[in-house]
């Protein structure tokens, strides 16, 4: 079922999840939803407070940035495959000079940042199976984790921008959390709870 994103405005979005068991009721129907709402909206990522739940899960497809003719070939065929739920994820250690890549996220939509980031993360998890793993990515997958991490934490991209772009970028925000924007998705609105 593809479920409403919670937009820009919303406390959820800036609450720090909670860590869930591995008895989490229908875990596996709400993953199968994350999954469903991130590709609904074309997205390469999606955190659970984003749909209104303060826990830590997100799920990231990272498929589409594989078909980025500018990055090396390894990096395209691991992403088309990358794929993976992450759960009660904890990065222990970011790596390398932060780099800048052009970042939007659905709860945000229509504004798009450069954000600095390390390029090397490990993180620990455990999967959809509550399987625990210590990895270690890079590249664009590291970004991408290290974007949802955030969600987790209550954070969100828009927070690691200089005071300047935040004031250039407020109006925008502004009309998010008041729905005044089109999207091709479904939203939750921090002032029209009820709006689907």
């Amino acid at each position: 079922m593809i479920l409403p994103i919670v937009a820009y405005g919303d406390p959820v979005l800036k609450k720090k999840a909670k860590d869930i068991s591995n008895d989490y009721p229908k875990l596996g129907e709400l993953l199968d939803n994350m999954y469903e709402t991130m590709e609904g909206a074309y997205g390469v990522g999606l955190a659970a407070p984003q749909i209104g739940l303060p826990i830590r899960i997100f799920v990231i497809d990272a498929a589409p940035f594989a078909e980025d003719d500018e990055l090396p070939e390894e990096e395209q065929a691991f992403l088309k495959t990358f794929r993976r739920t992450f759960i009660n994820a904890k990065i222990t250690e970011e790596e390398g000079d932060e780099w800048a890549f052009n970042e939007g996220c659905l709860s945000i939509p229509d504004v798009r940042e450069d954000v600095f980031r390390k390029p090397k993360i490990t993180i620990e998890y455990f999967d959809e199976n509550f399987n625990k793993h210590v990895e270690t990515f890079e590249g664009l997958a590291a970004r991408v984790i290290q974007h949802e991490y955030d969600h987790i934490e209550g954070v969100l991209f828009t927070d690691k921008l200089s005071s300047l772009k935040k004031r250039l970028i407020k109006g925008k925000l502004n009309n998010i959390s008041k729905g005044k924007i089109n999207v091709d998705y479904r939203m939750r609105f921090p002032n029209q709870k009820k709006r689907r």
